[in-house]
């Protein structure tokens, strides 16, 4: 069969404005739930709490336990400029790959200092102009982050976050990502307990979101577009529990576009996994077929993004335009603090 050569603007959808979610909703699990039910076609509109109506004892939920951290930070130049800081990834102790604006200021040597605690030194810049820089402080470099840095809220996020816990999930353990595996936003302790209650298992994957998820398609023929990469790990306990839901039938669900591409950089043909940690650059577009995730919980994602891409995979791409329309239509909320949709 002839693979079909997606455009950029083959997942483009018209959203107003003020359908972006610009604060969380509280309680958490208060945000709206758009159920599609793939075979059927049909929709249904409900509140994410109504989410036990759909899973049920045997299913494995699988989510990502990365924990945000204050990734954001602002550093002077010897020159008294001003210049954006944004961890991406941990290449050891000290030193790490970040996104500098404006990127000018970033030439190799320069040095610059946050805050009375923080200084380091650019080392090398990467083939997509990102920047790697080697710290030096003393003390622990988490206790001086927390004091200099900030959390770092996309772009399209223009209302202060009162309360900073909220871009983390209940669930997040392991410090290292620079955005919030956002689908896992709306669970609340009480919900997991619901679930697991039913007999709903939950298994822990982890994936360090960085640029990888979010960076826009420059490039017009979407296979042309270079993701980059993001670390992952899979735990014995969590592969035990995956595949052993896969040779029983039963569904393996994951929790957010991150979950569904950890398990997918590592599935085998049968959809099993295997205990492993490493880097992934995986990019899933349509036609491809998931081979471990059965069912998805995800947010809205923006037009020509390439989460909406992969959650084609699930539904195809005009299904999925059709969807987004219904949501824009029955003003859902969009994108990082906004409404759930579940892909059954």
């Amino acid at each position: 069969m002839e693979r079909v050569q997606y455009k950029k603007s083959d997942f483009y959808y018209e959203l107003p404005e003020e359908r972006i979610a610009q604060t969380p909703a509280e309680p958490r699990d208060s945000s709206r739930l758009l159920v599609y039910d793939r075979k059927t076609k049909k929709i249904e509109d409900k509140i994410f709490r109504d989410i036990t109506e759909y899973l049920q004892e045997g299913d494995v939920l699988v989510v990502n336990n990365t924990k945000v951290i204050p990734a954001r930070m602002y550093a002077l130049t010897e020159h008294g400029g001003v210049v954006e800081v944004l961890l991406l990834k941990r290449y050891d102790l000290n030193t790490w790959e970040v996104l500098m604006r404006p990127g000018k200021k970033g030439k190799i040597g320069v040095k610059m200092t946050i805050g009375d605690e923080l200084s380091f030194t650019v080392k090398d810049i990467t083939e997509s102009g990102e920047r790697i820089i080697e710290f030096s402080y003393e003390g622990t470099f988490e206790d001086i982050l927390s004091k200099v840095g900030t959390m770092p809220l996309p772009p399209y996020i223009r209302e202060k976050l009162e309360n900073q816990a909220r871009y983390n999930t209940v669930y997040s353990k392991v410090d290292g990502s620079a955005a919030a595996p956002t689908a896992g936003l709306h669970f609340t302790d009480a919900l997991l307990q619901k679930l697991k209650d039913k007999g709903v298992q939950l298994a822990e994957v982890l994936l360090h979101v960085g640029l990888g998820t979010f960076r826009p398609v420059s490039e017009d023929i979407i296979t042309d577009h270079k993701m980059h990469s993001e670390y992952y790990e899979i735990g014995e306990t969590a592969a035990e529990i995956i595949n052993k839901a896969k040779s029983e039938g039963r569904r393996v669900i994951a929790v957010g576009t991150t979950s569904v591409r950890t398990l997918e950089s590592v599935a085998d043909e049968k959809g099993m996994v295997r205990a492993c940690s490493g880097n992934t650059q995986i990019f899933l577009y349509p036609p491809y077929q998931m081979k471990c995730v059965d069912a998805l919980i995800t947010n809205f994602h923006l037009p020509e993004s390439t989460l909406i891409m992969l959650v084609s995979c699930l539904t195809g791409r005009e299904e999925i335009l059709d969807v987004y329309k219904y949501a824009v239509d029955k003003e859902y909320r969009f994108f990082s603090f906004g409404d759930a949709c579940l892909f059954l």
